[in-house]
């Protein structure tokens, strides 16, 4: 028998379950979190079409000190932006947690208040901050990479121009990588601490159900897991749902009785 069934699982309907209306709301908060980090990338692109002038490695080389010191000066917006969607998305979290638990009793919904999701808070604002200010970072180094690689391989200059040029749109490009990313990290991660506390050791893998889940998550959609031993779902990567690049799945809690 397998192990969703052994255990007595906390009946979560589809219209009640936490995880899945957290993660569908999440999409909301990812899609903010984006408009936020876009603005970044096309000051990387403005700061790009100012200052680079093709063929002049001079110019480059001061693209790349403006773009390292534009992160210097990131620290408190980061900070800020990063913060708010970490608790934009717990707010949703809880607020789920908290509707389900009524239904639970006074014993399930005092330990749900007394979860510690401070430190998930703080170590996923930490991380926000230090992928913010990576954007104009890696575009710093990359621009210093295209140069080096001009000057060692003679490559063409027009062609060294047109991928400098470019700076903004990968940054873009990452920005939204990182949104779509860490707000079902977030989520997961946050789930999971509420999850362990009243005493959930297992959850089942759930996909978002169409054309895009990548097959190797379509493989694991309905089977549970430890949440301490999550599953390989990419060659060589192992991660709880939503906790890999680009990752649209979530985890359903199983609690005992």
């Amino acid at each position: 028998m397998c192990l969703a069934c052994d255990l007595k699982k906390l009946t979560l309907d589809k219209e009640a379950s936490p995880s899945k209306v957290n993660f569908q709301r999440a999409r909301r908060a990812e899609n903010r979190y984006a408009r936020r980090l876009r603005q970044i990338a096309e000051h990387i692109g403005s700061l790009t079409e100012a200052v680079y002038v093709p063929s002049d490695f001079d110019s480059a080389r001061k693209l790349e000190g403006l773009l390292k010191r534009y992160a210097d000066t990131l620290d408190p917006w980061a900070r800020a932006v990063g913060l708010r969607m970490v608790t934009e998305v717990e707010a949703r979290e809880r607020k789920q947690w908290a509707d389900i638990s009524r239904a639970i009793g006074k014993g399930l919904r005092r330990e749900l208040e007394s979860t510690p999701v401070g430190g998930v808070i703080r170590s996923r604002m930490e991380e926000q901050v230090t992928l913010i200010k990576s954007l104009p970072l890696d575009a710093a180094k990359r621009v210093h990479e295209l140069t080096l690689e001009a000057a060692v391989r003679s490559t063409r200059a027009s062609e060294i121009a047109q991928e400098i040029m470019r700076s903004g749109k990968v940054s873009e490009s990452r920005a939204m990588l990182i949104a779509r990313t860490e707000v079902s990290r977030t989520a997961t991660e946050l789930t999971k601490a509420r999850a362990e506390r009243v005493g959930s050791t297992h959850f089942i893998w759930r996909t978002a159900g169409d054309s895009d889940v990548r097959p190797t998550h379509k493989a694991l959609n309905g089977k549970v897991f430890r949440w301490d031993d999550p599953p390989e779902c990419d060659p060589g990567y192992h991660a709880l749902p939503g906790g890999i690049w680009n990752c649209r799945c979530w985890p359903e809690p199983v609690i005992s009785d």
